[in-house]
């Protein structure tokens, strides 16, 4: 297996574009010519924004946006898709999951999507955004065939930088205590090639370095291949028993998260109902950015037969990590903890890259009921690190894991009766702690939709790869129950929302007692036309907290409650051009305490000509402090993403130029500005600009062969 492993991944850059020369060699005709995509671009940054309208400080959105962008360049095959991956898209209710696919089984292949128009509770809006993520493919052709129509043939190439100077770029002061500066040039990049056919193969390579790291370093042992981060990923699918088959960076994602998910996890937001289930949607090539959080090695998922389904896989990557010595033994040398940042651009945070090796070793089972009804499945992951875990000895870490094994497994079900569907997932970890979660979704008629889930995570439940729905980041010393409902009258308004109960049992960071909260979401949309959209929400989450600016020896708990209404309207006629208003306020209050508070008034314009695209956007804010920041999505070039925090008083502007050179390329400009007006400095650290404004100018570049 090590040997397979060095062959798929321990090799140099030079060594991957050989690979892939002689894998296209092999496989593609010299005369081969991709096809355009079959579906217009679509804006995923609107569409997450929709699912997700407030954005949380403690949320990385990249690998959402990373799934849906997989989703919409390998759109799934309506003949072959399960109810699974159709219920990821988290467009089709229960009620229309259950009809598409009782018309499948009784009228057999669909020859078009038109076909969609149908099946009975359909409409064109429902279609219209399920469109960009499906396809129909009435033959299965041949792998040869394939090979001679990808779906996805494109290099993509970015690069960024801040026109400010931040103090990591500047030269030593002789007065100044810091004697420390970024190794590398303020700009970052990114490249991305990707060669394939949806449901049949994918090749995929991708490499990034980020402002201030070196250009090329070269550390093999370390997982360091000249460019700062470097993926790569051969798929082949469907090819008789063999269902998946993926060489180089991969995720899997089975059951409700508890044990393996794999990064496509919506958590609360407007979409209140489908967000409480996790589809299994078994292996995927890993194509983000995000340095750690990923297998790399062989995974494969055979069928036996319609029913049942294996996946194994044996997973060798490195781990950033900060190394401490212990205090019962100087020489002996732990880990006090895994880094998941990303930044190698100073001489510390190169010392962290690719410190210790991590082995991942997984197996997962899946039994198809023969009704269609419902299936069941067992997952086992055993992670091992080269050096042992102990993280620093304070109380909140007490039941954290420690050590260098950590073995974990669990039983996942669900089932579909009428227009109910039932699921679930427990687990249990080495150190005897488990974890569950169980729920339902009911589609109560055509108008309303309802959901329940309980959820229960011991303070020693250790799920490295788990990432099943709750409050804190992690599935761990949490128990709680959420509710959500929807109420559609009909087709231009919709009511819904959700409350969800949490309780932590044990210590959390900057919490010194078990404590507990609430979270409520009340949203209501209007769409009188397919021009038209507005929509109205308030959310209002209580937390208890550590006191701030306390002078006690043991900081007291205190409630806090962190509340954000806002106001979107959106008007669009499609290929000329878009509006859309956003007003946004919210506060922080501690009780018996302090208070604050922040707004944003935010103004979008897109317009469309035939051969470019120029997007703006002008926003003003205001806040008392850092404390009542502002989230706001932010539009950006095709397959990249931003939220960046408003705080303070200012504005904030930018333009999007976008422009096609011909059928085959396109290119991006964005200039972005922050202009703030009561700071003199923005940041801190090696971060610090001195003066009140922050400018960004990216470019990027596709090429569709």
């Amino acid at each position: 297996m090590q040997i397979l492993l060095k062959l798929a991944y321990a090799f140099s850059p030079a060594e991957y574009l050989a690979s892939a020369f002689i894998f296209c060699c092999i496989f593609f005709p010299a005369s081969l010519k991709a096809q355009e995509p079959p579906r217009p671009e679509i804006d995923i940054n609107t569409f997450i924004q929709n699912l997700l309208p407030i954005p949380t400080e403690d949320a990385d959105y990249t690998d959402v946006y990373e799934a849906l962008f997989q989703l919409y360049t390998n759109p799934l095959d309506l003949n072959q898709a399960t109810r699974d991956e159709l219920s990821a898209v988290f467009v089709l209710s229960e009620i229309q999951l259950n009809a598409f696919i009782d018309y499948r089984e009784k009228s057999g292949a669909l020859l078009s999507l038109y076909e969609l128009q149908a099946i009975p509770g359909f409409d064109l809006t429902t279609i219209g955004k399920l469109l960009p993520f499906v396809t129909v493919e009435p033959r299965q052709i041949t792998l040869r065939e394939s090979f001679k129509n990808p779906t996805q043939h494109f290099l993509l190439l970015r690069s960024a930088k801040l026109l400010e100077q931040q103090k990591g770029y500047s030269s030593l002061d002789s007065t100044s205590r810091s004697a420390t500066r970024y190794a590398g040039k303020p700009w970052n990049g990114y490249a991305r090639y990707r060669y394939a056919r949806a449901g049949v193969y994918s090749l995929g390579f991708t490499f990034e370095k980020d402002g201030g790291e070196v250009f090329w370093d070269w550390k093999p042992k370390n997982q360091i291949f000249g460019i700062d981060f470097t993926s790569f990923h051969a798929q082949i699918m469907n090819r008789g028993q063999l269902k998946n088959l993926i060489i180089g960076d991969f995720q899997m994602q089975a059951g409700q998260g508890l044990v393996m998910a794999a990064g496509f996890s919506l958590g609360k937001g407007s979409e209140v109902i489908r967000t409480t289930y996790r589809s299994t949607l078994g292996l995927k090539p890993y194509t983000s950015v995000l340095e750690a959080n990923f297998f790399r090695g062989m995974a494969a998922t055979f069928a036996f037969h319609s029913q049942l389904e294996m996946t194994t896989f044996y997973s060798l990557t490195r781990r950033d990590a900060s190394l401490d010595n212990t205090a019962d033994d100087p020489d002996a040398v732990v880990v006090s903890s895994l880094l998941v940042s990303g930044y190698h651009r100073t001489a510390a945070e190169r010392a962290k890259h690719g410190t210790i090796p991590e082995q991942n070793a997984g197996l997962h089972f899946i039994y198809k009921m023969p009704s269609h009804n419902g299936q069941l499945g067992l997952t086992i992951l055993n992670t091992h690190y080269g050096t042992s875990l102990r993280k620093k000895d304070v109380p909140y870490n007490r039941f954290e894991f420690t050590g260098n094994n950590n073995l974990i497994f669990g039983l996942h079900g669900d089932y579909h009766w009428q227009n109910f569907h039932f699921f679930g997932e427990a687990a249990r970890s080495q150190s005897g702690g488990t974890g569950a979660v169980g729920g339902w979704i009911a589609g109560l008629g055509k108008t309303l939709d309802f959901t329940m889930l309980f959820r229960r995570y011991d303070k020693d439940f250790h799920s490295q790869y788990g990432n099943a729905l709750a409050e804190a980041t992690r599935p761990i010393n949490e128990t709680g129950m959420y509710w959500g409902l929807r109420y559609m009258p009909n087709r231009k308004w919709q009511f819904s929302g959700f409350y969800d109960y949490f309780r932590f049992p044990w210590l959390k960071y900057q919490v010194n007692a078990p404590s507990d909260g609430h979270d409520i979401f009340l949203h209501s949309l209007w769409k009188p036309s397919k021009k038209l959209n507005t929509y109205l929400l308030f959310h209002e989450k209580h937390k208890q907290r550590n006191a701030p600016e306390s002078d006690a020896n043991v900081i007291p708990v205190v409630n806090s409650v962190r509340r954000t209404i806002m106001f979107n309207l959106e008007y669009e006629i499609p290929l000329k051009y878009a509006i859309r208003t956003r007003v946004q306020y919210g506060d922080l209050r501690y009780e018996g305490g302090s208070k604050s508070a922040g707004f944003t008034v935010v103004q979008d314009v897109t317009r469309h000509f035939p051969k470019f695209e120029i997007s703006a956007r002008i926003a003003f804010f205001k806040t008392d402090n850092y404390d009542s920041r502002q989230y706001v999505y932010e539009k950006d070039m095709l397959y990249a993403f931003t939220i960046p925090a408003y705080y303070d008083t200012g504005t904030r502007h930018y333009l999007i130029l976008k422009y096609n050179l011909s059928k085959k390329m396109k290119v991006w400009v964005r200039w972005s500005q922050t202009r703030y007006s009561n700071l003199e400095k923005i940041s801190s650290g090696l971060s610090e600009i001195q003066g009140d404004t922050r400018s960004e100018v990216k470019m990027q570049m596709m090429y569709q062969f």
